[in-house]
């Protein structure tokens, strides 16, 4: 089976309960230029309209078939996580999103998971609201953004939420975020090429330095786009770890962390995929493609075709490693 694990989706029942019912929700629609909808949140942040693809599933099929993927793992929408609304509100909305992206899924469980969301600005509501989206609503892991509200995941008290996700043993898929464009990043897709990448690195090192992965040594996490620079630059991060105080340094290098992740496989050539895999092993690597979005890559299994894996590794980067992480 080919698993794509990085796919984005948001359930339309989602969108008709905000429709009938903004103040639960704290998130009103708004119509925007080009006739589509976006959501407006209460405390202030209006992100990017709708694409239509991130709503329909018919043209889903259609797509998964061309890009000879079995199934897909879905995540909803960073822009939409809403880490700065009130603690409780938030809870409400991931509820409100788990329960409709898993009546999907369900209902179409011979192509479709899901991935639960969590409101991260409370620990202990994000760690009851995993458990929610896993034992009844069916998601087979979580998703979160590589920031609470502009702060990395290693500064922020995240310790129930990392917790939860052990004693239920699913994985959790870290994706970037930056709903507001930041300065320099307006044109050109910069946005997605540099502070996408930036927003994964950055949280990747709070989690290494702030000793995450020291107090959770069996937390699986699950890097976007190839982990953004970490794998990189691992080495870099290792000079500044050898220049730390003992006392405020992680148990190990930097570098000797890199097998604590797993890594999708948008790298869109076979040079930077063949390189991770000769730093990570291609039993760390997951096929993903970032559907629907403009950086999609369309030709998924072509592509890992090209990298030079045995027969058995490409086997199990498309499709058997997802099956046993995220034990479907």
């Amino acid at each position: 089976m080919r698993i794509d694990m990085h796919a984005h989706y948001v359930p339309p029942k989602a969108i008709e309960a905000i429709e009938r019912d903004a103040t639960s929700y704290g998130i009103h629609l708004e119509e925007a230029a080009n006739g589509a909808q976006c959501a407006c949140f209460n405390y202030g942040l209006k992100i990017r309209p709708f694409p239509k693809p991130l709503l329909d599933l018919e043209q889903r099929w259609q797509v998964m078939d061309t890009m000879q993927v079995d199934r897909q793992i879905l995540s909803g929408w960073a822009d939409m996580f809403g880490y700065g609304m009130p603690a409780e509100e938030g809870a409400r909305w991931c509820r409100l999103f788990n329960e409709t992206l898993g009546e999907v899924a369900q209902q179409h469980g011979d192509r479709l998971s899901a991935l639960a969301t969590a409101p991260l600005q409370d620990a202990q509501l994000a760690a009851r609201e995993l458990e929610y989206g896993v034992k009844q609503c069916g998601a087979v892991g979580g998703v979160i953004a590589a920031n609470v509200d502009e702060v990395s995941l290693g500064e922020t008290d995240l310790d129930a939420f990392w917790a939860a996700a052990v004693a239920l043993e699913v994985p959790i898929f870290v994706h970037p975020a930056q709903p507001q464009m930041p300065p320099r990043t307006g044109k050109y897709g910069m946005l997605q090429v540099v502070q996408f990448t930036y927003d994964t690195t950055a949280s990747v090192g709070s989690l290494i330095f702030s000793g995450v992965l020291d107090r959770f040594p069996t937390l699986n996490l699950i890097l976007s786009h190839g982990g953004g620079y970490y794998p990189y630059q691992a080495y870099r991060f290792d000079r500044v770890y050898r220049n730390m105080a003992a006392e405020e340094a992680p148990s190990q290098a930097p570098s000797a962390y890199v097998r604590r992740f797993y890594y999708d496989t948008i790298l869109y050539d076979a040079q930077p995929l063949g390189y991770l895999k000769s730093l990570v092993g291609s039993d760390r690597m997951l096929l993903g493609t970032d559907y629907p979005f403009p950086v999609v890559e369309n030709d998924p299994v072509g592509l890992l075709e090209t990298v030079g894996f045995s027969a058995e590794e490409l086997a199990q980067v498309c499709g058997g490693q997802a099956q046993t992480l995220f034990k479907l």
